[in-house]
């Protein structure tokens, strides 16, 4: 591994719908342009809802889908010590900002920001309320993508 290896952790509610769905996408992308051994890509929850449970069957679905691989993903609520250990923490909408604004009230915008700030300046669709799982792979697989082409030139 790289001395240089990037590590992101993707951030939602309860981590089980739209930060998985991104990790999930974040691990292919970078596999696809041989990056996998630069990077650690992991997600986790701000509240404790879901912590234990799988990836929401739909996340499942899309991901089947779009033929993107996944694991049996169990939701985490993100540690005090994950601030340290990743190199960014991303958070899919504006919620999800002010839960780690408040966990982590230090940071100045170095590591913490919304997904769709790498592209815009809105929120991931979040399928919990919709059921729109085709929107909100839209906006991770934007959001993902333009991340990566912020990352890439660091290789």
């Amino acid at each position: 591994m790289s001395s240089n290896i990037k590590k992101i952790l993707f951030v939602c509610h309860g981590n089980i719908c739209r930060s998985p769905m991104a990790e999930m996408v974040m691990k292919d992308l970078v596999r696809k342009v041989g990056l996998e051994n630069e990077f650690f890509i992991d997600s986790a929850a701000c509240h404790t809802d879901e912590i234990g449970n799988a990836i929401h069957w739909g996340t499942r679905q899309k991901l089947l889908e779009k033929e993107i691989p996944f694991t049996d993903h169990r939701a985490r609520l993100i540690k005090k010590s994950d601030y340290d250990d990743f190199d960014f923490i991303v958070a899919m909408d504006r919620e999800n900002m002010s839960d780690l604004k408040f966990k982590f009230p230090f940071d100045r915008g170095e590591k913490i920001r919304k997904l769709l700030d790498y592209c815009g300046n809105k929120d991931v669709a979040d399928p919990w309320y919709t059921g729109n799982f085709d929107k909100t792979w839209d906006d991770i697989f934007e959001g993902c993508s333009h991340l990566l082409e912020e990352l890439k030139p660091s290789f």
